[in-house]
């Protein structure tokens, strides 16, 4: 790659650069290249959670592959060999809606009407439609990662070794067939895994209705009961009270009816209990509830279970937070519900159960007249037909956050279904351990978020009802006392005495047969294919095949060494991960893992394309580049598991307030070698060996040390939010600090000799930052070395340095420290920016020289720290003279005393207050001598020095000189006075500064070079009382000092101007003119 075109930064484009650094790359092969170059390394093992790749990539994929690309660009480069394979989730929900929608089909008799086979084609067909635009996307980011060897969860090989995994955990005795009431999608017509269930609540009105059960022997009496889902109360089976709470039976003042409900509840039927009209009539204990028999709301399955239902139980799940304080139970719907009735003997195991839901959310014929309506839509009939046989005592509504499913977005329920389960809980310890022995970053999620989710482990759901997935090995009998799973093809083919098995998809393996040993004839394949989050958890080991193939290479590499996804990941991925790998191998799946936060639309909403509520990521990339973008996202607080809110504006502020910086400080750097050859015939190359005696020099090389050292620790901790801004942070002080106050050294004011030291020090920090920014800014760290690179000696770089990206990560250069010049130049900046302020609150711009200003401190080593900077200081606020004292009293600085009363207050008690009045009074000496003492005596109560916080103040009316007009900064170490006052003299050269402001404005607008002759020329066409006329006579020399020529009269030009532009200074007008020499 040639070095980039455009040398003006001001015409340099971000993103065309970038597309340039792309074809280079091609060209090379660099990624390709950088493997084949790291072979024989230590390995580092990264896992890439497989996507979906039904749609486009959007923000948050941008932001993990992101993440996932720093830190493999960082592994790479500090010595390591990084495998980076691309991943994709093919099978499950996402597909099969996508297809749904297409066909026009839906639920379980339509699909086997179209044919399984036909279904799985047409899956097929659109796993991999946006592959290419994610390959554009992800490679225009800059992510280096292997799309040619991909993984696809679809491929035989992967789904082979899924099959082997679920056979390690059947044959350890984990798997296991239960009917369990689990989140059920009637969008999908299948169950959820309880983490799924948690991915998508929305706040939602439902009916809330209080139904009377009059007890059977006393029917005057009854029971109430309050529910949300009226279409659950056909499958009423019992009522549920807590076996601790005391209830209360009331006469309602208005009916006269008597009503049983917890007292503490009576707010469910009164707006105001205190003021409402009933009696109450006796209160009873849950166990002398506990036993009554009440009459059905229905008789639909009395026959059924006549002998057993309808009869109050126990148990402790009951709340008094809401409701009546007693629960209705129909236990095909309900978690607590089937456990309550199971316990209680409502319902027999492996009896019958009231289930009149269809898979596809109707009720069924079971129950009358509700037979074929949706569940939801069932609500309101079902209430009004309890209210017209006097059962409704209240009805009204209720706002509330409710669970939907994650791709349908339809609201789910909870159904007993039967389902094959992986024993989990058991495993809750060895699960905590596992995890403990990982690093998250942040940690808080490993202890709090993802740490309580262990705690809680349920039984893992792995089946689903569904078509276009890897099919869940199990052979069995008609009556389930038979089972084979199958581990493997080989195992497969010799079992049904079929050979030549490539696919493992249900039409390949349905309609497979075994052999019962036990004499039940043939044993068949369950219908269902395993959760998609089961396949995601295998990746580790079905990626690699593994046991089929690659073991040493599978041992060697696992646990990985990082992962990164995220938070929305630790009931997902991070989850399966770690419970597969528990079971199967007592590890974790990974060593360091990166948890990022969610990032939502400007407005803090979620990202939505309905809304338009986002700019297109494809658009902000084309308008300013992948490196911003990177930059903004990774120098967020979504690093640290929090949400980012995106804003354009964001993207933006990257390049105008680092990149743009950056890459003009590179510009700077070029512009000054080209001159150097021009006015000294001196070729510029990097000389590592010297050393420069400049402390600006040592203090900006011994910082970009300690930033490597730093960054070295940090990145290798996983923590890349304390790393970005000190890098960021290192741009500035290189740009806004060494540059700027360099500049005559580097345009060779003090000689060659010089400028070279200068040069070398800024080649150096600009390669190594070059080095060190490369994970995070991949295009414009590259574009700027190609030119950097040619500066340097022969072979400085061990092995093929065509790119940034084959070069290691920079060491750290032991001998650049120096702690005392890094303390020195502190003191200095700290100095300057104090200046600074005085300045702006004044309103006195950085061109108008001022007479003097004074630096307090009563540390001699922090005056001598800045008298040895003194230059830099009176250079860059404009001075003409800088004094360094520890004179206090000369200069007016007193001492007072601030303390936090609050905390103080604990301390002092009733003393306080004496301590609050008298502390203002307390003189400024004694004050002072706190710091000698160690304690203040204030109205007779000794405080220490930590009781107290000492504040140095400027008081003008204690300046020994009057005539000053000094005004004052302090950062509560160092006092700085500047006097503010404008002279003539130093009015004239403020006036002459702007003059050559006006020269460089013209000569940037022109587009010139610094190596572009040109003679400058003017005409003076307004100017009141002859104040420019006189600048330009008076500051004749400093003008030409600084412009290194003249500033000719109009009158002398000869040839014809190639710019010319009319320039005001306050009052004056004159008119400039470029010639070219």
């Amino acid at each position: 790659m040639s070095a980039p075109e455009e040398s003006a930064s001001s015409r340099f484009s971000f993103p065309r650069g970038e597309e340039k650094v792309l074809e280079f790359w091609r060209e090379i092969d660099a990624f390709k290249t950088s493997l084949k170059l790291s072979e024989g390394r230590k390995p580092f093992s990264f896992y890439d959670g497989p996507p979906f790749c039904t749609g486009l990539p959007h923000y948050g994929h941008m932001l993990a592959g992101t993440i996932k690309d720093i830190v493999t660009r960082f592994a790479h480069n500090t010595g390591h060999y990084v495998e980076r394979r691309a991943g994709w989730d093919c099978h499950g929900v996402p597909i099969e809606f996508e297809i749904e929608k297409a066909l026009g089909i839906n639920g379980k008799d339509q699909v086997l009407a179209f044919g399984i086979e036909n279904y799985n084609k047409e899956c097929r067909k659109i796993v991999m439609r946006y592959s290419s635009e994610w390959r554009t996307t992800v490679e225009r980011l800059g992510r280096w990662i292997d799309f040619d060897n991909d993984y696809k969860t679809m491929d035989t090989p992967f789904m082979e070794s899924e099959w082997w995994v679920f056979k390690q955990l059947f044959e350890k005795g984990l798997v296991y067939r239960g009917l369990r009431v689990m989140p059920y999608s009637t969008g999908l017509n299948t169950t959820l895994s309880n983490f799924e269930a948690g991915q998508n609540y929305k706040d939602v009105i439902d009916p809330a209705v209080v139904v009377a059960f009059p007890l059977k022997k006393d029917p005057k009496v009854s029971l109430l009961a309050w529910t949300t889902t009226p279409w659950t109360l056909p499958s009423n089976c019992a009522l549920c009270v807590n076996p601790n709470f005391e209830y209360v039976k009331i006469k309602d003042g208005e009916t006269g009816e008597v009503y049983i409900l917890l007292e503490k509840c009576l707010g469910i039927l009164y707006k105001n209990p205190k003021k409402a009209n009933f009696e109450v009539l006796e209160k009873i204990s849950a166990s002398d509830l506990v036993g009554l028999e009440y009459e059905p709301l229905f008789d639909f399955f009395v026959p059924r279970l006549k002998e057993t239902a309808w009869r109050v139980v126990a148990d402790k799940y009951v709340l008094d937070t809401d409701g009546t304080g007693i629960v209705h139970n129909a236990p095909a719907y309900g978690e607590d519900d089937y456990r309550v009735c199971k316990d209680n003997g409502i319902i027999a195991r492996g009896g019958f159960v009231p289930m009149p839901v269809r898979d596809d959310g109707t009720l069924d014929e079971t129950v009358g007249p509700y037979a074929g309506m949706y569940v939801k839509d069932a609500d309101k009939v079902i209430a009004r037909d309890i209210k017209s046989r006097g059962r409704l005592v209240r009805q009204s509504t209720l706002n509330h956050s409710y669970p939907f499913c994650w791709r349908s977005n339809t609201p789910l329920i909870y159904r007993a279904v039967p389902s094959w389960f992986v024993r989990v809980e058991d495993a809750r310890d060895k699960l905590a351990a596992n995890n403990a022995q990982t690093r998250w970053v942040p940690e808080f999620v490993q202890e709090n978020r993802f740490g309580n989710w262990l705690v809680n482990a349920r039984d893992w759901n792995v089946s689903r009802t569904r078509y276009w997935g890897t099919p869940i090995p199990l052979w069995v009998s008609e009556d389930f006392e038979e089972m084979v799973c199958v581990g493997s093809i080989a195992e497969l083919e010799e079992l049904t005495g079929i050979t030549g098995v490539t696919d493992l998809h249900r039409e390949n393996v349905d309609k497979l047969t075994i052999p019962s040993r036990k004499g039940k004839g043939q044993l068949r394949r369950i219908e269902e294919v395993f959760d998609c989050w089961f396949e995601s958890g295998s990746m580790p080991y079905a990626q690699k095949h593994f046991p089929f193939e690659n073991q040493e290479l599978f041992h060697n590499t696992f646990p990985a060494d990082f992962i990164s996804e995220g938070i929305d990941q630790t009931r997902g991925w991070f989850y399966t991960l770690l419970v597969l790998s528990t079971l199967l191998f007592d590890k974790p799946a990974w060593k360091n893992l990166i948890a990022s936060g969610l990032v939502l639309a400007a407005d803090g909403k979620k990202m939505s394309k309905s809304l338009k509520n986002y700019p297109d990521p494809t658009i902000v990339v084309d308008r300013y580049g992948a490196d911003p973008l990177r930059l903004y996202m990774i120098n967020s607080p979504v690093v640290r598991a929090e949400t980012l809110k995106f804003k354009e504006e964001g993207v933006k502020d990257i390049v105008s307030r680092v990149l743009l910086p950056w890459y003009n400080a590179f510009c700077f750097f070029n512009a000054q070698v080209q001159m150097l050859k021009k006015d000294s015939d001196i070729d510029y190359k990097f000389d590592p060996s010297i050393m420069s005696d400049n402390i600006m020099d040592r203090w900006m090389l011994a910082s970009v040390q300690s930033l490597t050292k730093f960054v070295r620790e940090e990145m290798s901790a996983y923590r890349l939010y304390t790393v970005v801004p000190r890098l960021l942070e290192m741009i500035d002080q290189l740009t806004n600090w060494y540059v700027r106050f360099n500049r005559k050294r580097l345009k060779g004011e003090n000689g060659s000799e010089d400028t070279v030291y200068a040069l070398n020090t800024l080649f150096e920090v600009l390669l190594t930052m070059c080095r060190l920014m490369a994970p995070f800014t991949p295009f414009l760290t590259e574009n700027m070395y190609q030119t950097l690179k040619t500066h340097l000696p022969e072979n400085y770089f061990e092995g093929d340095s065509r790119s940034l990206h084959f070069v290691s990560f920079p060491d750290v250069r032991e001998e650049y420290f120096n702690p005392d010049i890094e303390r020195a130049m502190s003191r200095m900046q700290a100095v300057i920016e104090l200046g600074r302020i005085i300045r702006e609150r004044n309103n006195v711009a950085l061109k108008m020289p001022l007479l003097e200003l004074v630096v307090v401190h009563s540390d001699p080593q922090y005056l001598e720290d800045v008298r040895g900077l003194s230059e830099y200081i009176t250079e860059q606020l404009n001075l003409r003279n800088l004094v360094l004292t520890s004179d206090e009293d000369t200069y007016g600085i007193k001492y007072r005393a601030e303390a936090d009363f609050k905390k103080l207050g604990i301390k002092l008690r009733k003393d306080m207050p004496r301590v609050k009045k008298a502390l203002p009074d307390v003189p400024s000496s004694e004050i002072k001598n706190v710091q000698v003492t160690g304690s203040l005596l204030v109205d007779g109560i000794t405080l220490g020095a930590d009781d107290i916080n000492i504040v140095r103040y400027f008081d003008k009316l204690s300046l020994a000189d009057k005539s000053k007009q000094y005004d004052e900064a302090t950062d509560k170490s160092v006092v700085v006075l500047l006097d503010t006052q404008i002279h003539e003299e130093l009015y004239h050269e403020g006036l002459a500064r702007e003059v050559i402001n006006r020269v460089q404005r013209l000569r940037k607008k022109s587009g010139l070079q610094a190596l572009d002759d040109v003679v400058y020329y003017y005409q003076i066409t307004e100017d009141p009382e002859d104040i420019l006329a006189t600048v330009l006579k008076s500051q004749a020399e400093f003008l030409r000092q600084t412009l290194k020529q003249d500033i000719l009269s109009m009158a002398e030009k000869k040839a014809e101007a190639f710019a010319e532009e009319v320039q005001e200074i306050n009052e004056s007008k004159f008119v400039l003119a470029f010639v070219r020499a």
